[in-house]
C-alpha cells in the first residue's frame, strides 16, 4: 500500500519524468565521466522524489528544487551541460540527500577530480 500511496502524490511521477527526459536529453551530448555523473546524479534524485513522497512540504520542496536545479541548469554552448554546470547540480544533489538523512545517495567523485570533492560536501552537511 505504502507504494500506491507514494504514486499516488501528482508531483512524484512528474518530477521523475522530468529527471528522466532530461538524462535521455544528455545522452546525446555527454559521454565517458561526465554521462556517468548525470546518470548516478539522476538515479539519486529519482529516490529522493520517491522516498519523500509522503515527507514533509519542506522535505518535498528541497528534494523539487534539486530536481529542477538538474533538470534548468545550463551554462554551456554546444552542449546541454557543462562539467562545471554539472558539478554544481551535484552539490546541490548531495546537499538535499545528506540534510534529508539519506548519506547512501550522496554521489561520489566529479569528472575530473577525485571522489574528495563530492565527500567533502556530504561531510560539511
Amino acid at each position: 500500500m505504502a507504494v500506491e500511496e507514494r504514486s499516488s502524490r501528482p508531483g512524484t511521477d512528474i518530477l521523475i519524468r522530468k529527471v528522466d527526459s532530461h538524462v535521455t536529453a544528455l545522452r546525446a551530448g555527454l559521454h565517458g565521466p561526465e554521462l556517468e555523473l548525470a546518470e548516478r546524479l539522476a538515479s539519486c534524485l529519482r529516490e529522493l522524489v520517491v522516498s519523500t513522497a509522503q515527507a514533509s512540504a519542506a522535505d518535498r520542496a528541497q528534494v523539487r528544487a534539486a530536481v529542477h536545479y538538474f533538470v534548468l541548469r545550463r551554462e554551456s554552448r554546444g552542449r546541454l551541460l557543462s562539467v562545471r554546470s554539472l558539478a554544481a547540480a551535484q552539490r546541490l544533489v548531495n546537499r538535499a540527500a545528506s540534510q534529508l538523512g539519506r548519506p547512501d545517495l550522496v554521489v561520489e567523485g566529479r569528472p575530473g577530480r577525485g571522489d574528495s570533492a563530492a565527500t567533502d560536501v556530504a561531510a560539511h552537511n
